[in-house]
Order: structure tokens, then sequence, then C-alpha cells
């Protein structure tokens, strides 16, 4: 079920002043994400882990809501995360499922 976006200030302020950017962005992950054979939503899956891994907060968020929207259960959301314990660390999983938790939390 798709969740309403709640996008983050910093975000809305770069595509309006640079909307051109912003359109190539998310062509490029548009497109991205048609070049093989691998599904939306473990896509969205994959870029969570990479998001975890360079602690980006904002990162984790978006790839949280949008593994959601492609039908990730939040235990396939918090698994990606675990699943790279013994490779990033201990201290940086447990940040990236606190900012996972910010996204699943939101409206219950």
């Amino acid at each position: 079920m798709p969740t309403k976006k709640k996008l983050p200030k910093v975000y809305t302020g770069i595509r309006k002043r640079y909307k051109k950017l912003g359109t190539a962005v998310d062509n490029l992950g548009k497109t991205i994400r048609t070049l093989g054979p691998i599904s939306s939503k473990n896509s969205h899956l994959i870029q969570l882990a990479a998001a975890a891994a360079i602690r980006s907060e904002g990162a984790v968020h978006s790839h949280v809501r949008r593994a959601r929207e492609e039908g990730a259960k939040s235990e396939e959301i918090y698994h990606t995360i675990i699943l790279l314990t013994s490779t990033i660390g201990f201290p940086a999983v447990s940040a990236a499922i606190s900012w996972a938790d910010d996204v699943l939390e939101e409206g219950k």
C-alpha cells in the first residue's frame, strides 16, 4: 500500500531551485531500475543497504518508503539492514534501524 510521502525540506528546496536537476535525478533512478532483472522492490532494498552503509539518514528514509510502496514488508526491510552487521558494524546498523523506525512507525 502506498504511503503518503513527506519529503524533506532540503530535497524539495533543491528541486524547486534546480528543476532540471530534479528531473534528471528522477529519470536516472527510473531508468536504472529498468536495465536489469532485479525487481523494483529488491532494487530499493539494495539501495537501502547502500544508504545504511554510507550512513545517509535521508536515503534510508527514502528507500524504506519506496521499498514499502513496492510491497516490501517491515521484516524484509529490517532483515536488509541487519544483514549488514558483519560488514558495516553494529553501531551503523543500529542507526539505520532507528531511521527505518522513523518511517515504519509513522502513522501508527
